[in-house]
């Protein structure tokens, strides 16, 4: 397994994001009957080459929604009141109603080893993330439409579909 190189993952996105989209656009409306058989295939595939924690784009440059369960569990783990940790950490995205956080990269990330300071109470969105193998794939290919600029996994997926959808 290669570290991820987010410059050349970077210039990689600046070349294909069109073509990766218009793919995913094209599957969302007309999924292969054999499209979660893929998924399953590819998502094997592609944790044989991604690792994460060379990465962690993720956290540096996205941000992820939290739960009210989240909110819970992290400010009890912090010893915050949901109010402190809220107030702290997070702010409140009117437009789609969800808590995020005020700042990138995440304030849990550690820079020198891209770990999680939080890892074993994150939020459920950075425990499920990147989303690749869920029971109906189809229902998240808008979410892989914009992870593939932030996610090497998510790009390497969408590259093994289009060879597995096009032969």
């Amino acid at each position: 397994m290669q570290p991820v190189n987010l410059r050349s993952f970077k210039q990689k996105v600046f070349h294909h994001k069109k073509a990766f989209k218009k793919f995913l656009s094209k599957v969302e409306k007309n999924p292969p009957k054999n499209i979660n058989s893929i998924a399953n295939k590819t998502n094997e595939a592609v944790w044989q080459e991604i690792d994460c924690l060379s990465c962690a784009n993720c956290c540096k440059v996205m941000s992820p929604t939290f739960t009210t369960n989240d909110i819970k569990r992290i400010s009890t783990h912090l010893k915050l009141t949901t109010q402190e940790f809220k107030d702290k950490y997070l702010f409140y995205d009117k437009k789609d109603g969800d808590w995020m956080n005020k700042k990138q990269p995440c304030q849990f990330l550690n820079l020198t080893t891209n770990k999680c300071n939080i890892y074993e109470i994150r939020p459920e969105d950075c425990a499920g993330f990147p989303h690749l193998k869920k029971k109906k794939i189809t229902d998240y290919i808008h979410v892989h439409q914009q992870n593939i600029e932030y996610c090497p996994a998510t790009y390497k997926m969408v590259e093994k579909w289009m060879i597995a959808i096009n032969k």
